[in-house]
């Protein structure tokens, strides 16, 4: 991103520059209203901005047409409420090979070892309506990741999870995008969360970028006061 600017009633996000390396997972933290989820929709293209400039790989993103959604169709998006088709896991998880036109042992090959990976390949043929919001969530990661995306974007997975699904979570998402080589722009609440496994973290506030680097370098050697005190816990305006 160069000199990206977001006005709705006011400007909810200016972003001077922002460079994302491939295969890195990002933890991306700050307040609530400071635009994280905005920048989050800019990346996938589902948002455009008012001014500046997104690239990818280099070149500038289309604007519209078919171009631009063949570049959408790179990324995949979980968001914090999960949103599964009323089927079962198993095509749930299959859909996005299947519109995009995978042979069918290919999809078949795929989706059973995700299944595996992510614990619920004895609840294949299950119904998603009658899943724990933890499985839920670990199918929507699944189906986000079966045509391996090169940039996997995730809005708060697991906000309103408990400690064991959110363990187990960060577990298969840390798993794929190593194996997958995969980049991981996760937005978080939870600072312990972006520290466990983040391997760079960006710190958002008022709509724009404070301060981001290393994670252990954010976390241990902050150079701002406001990033310094987001982390501790302290309220950040």
């Amino acid at each position: 991103m160069q000199g990206v600017s977001k006005i709705y009633d006011q400007e909810v996000l200016r972003v001077e520059h922002l460079t994302l390396t491939k295969g890195c997972i990002y933890g991306i933290i700050g307040p609530s209203g400071a635009g994280k989820s905005t920048l989050l929709r800019i990346i996938n293209l589902l948002t455009r901005p008012d001014s500046g400039e997104v690239l990818y790989q280099g070149c500038p993103t289309p604007q519209n047409g078919p171009e631009r959604l063949a570049l959408q169709r790179k990324m995949s998006l979980v968001f914090q409420q999960t949103l599964l088709f009323k089927d079962s896991v198993w095509n749930n998880v299959a859909y996005g090979l299947k519109a995009r036109g995978f042979p069918k042992a290919e999809i078949r090959e795929r989706v059973n070892s995700l299944l595996e990976q992510v614990g619920l390949k004895k609840l294949a043929s299950r119904g998603t309506d009658t899943l724990s919001g933890g499985e839920a969530q670990r199918v929507a990661i699944a189906r986000a990741v079966a045509f391996e995306p090169e940039l996997l974007l995730l809005d708060e997975p697991t906000a309103n999870l408990d400690p064991g699904n959110i363990e187990l979570i960060e577990e298969i998402i840390t798993k794929l995008a190593r194996q997958k080589k995969i980049t991981v722009v996760m937005v978080t609440h939870n600072v312990f969360q972006a520290r466990r496994i983040a391997d760079q973290v960006i710190f958002i506030n008022q709509g724009q970028i404070v301060e981001s680097g290393a994670t252990e370098q954010i976390f241990q050697n902050p150079q701002f006061d406001t990033t310094a005190a987001y982390i501790s816990g302290r309220m950040v305006y």
